[in-house]
């Protein structure tokens, strides 16, 4: 794993946290910024996906929209 490079106000950042008994070392304060970018990350992606399905009940709400043929999607499906 490469090492991490902080700008000086990180590093004394880190150390405060550190010193306050918040983080026991450096590898625990980056794991936590690790998991909180994972999470924005996840709650970006959840609303996106919300915004999309807005839109798509939105178009179908105004008759915006073709019907699905399930046997013609998945013929083979039907062939029991």
């Amino acid at each position: 794993m490469p090492n991490v490079h902080l700008t000086e106000p990180m590093q004394k950042y880190v150390q405060a946290q550190i010193e306050s008994g918040a983080y026991a070392n450096l590898s625990e304060v980056v794991r936590a910024g690790v998991r909180m970018l994972m999470e924005k990350d996840g709650a970006r992606q959840f609303y996106a996906l919300k915004a999309d399905l807005e839109e798509t009940a939105t178009l179908a709400e105004n008759g915006d929209f073709a019907e699905f043929d399930a046997q013609a999607f998945e013929p083979d499906a039907f062939d029991r």
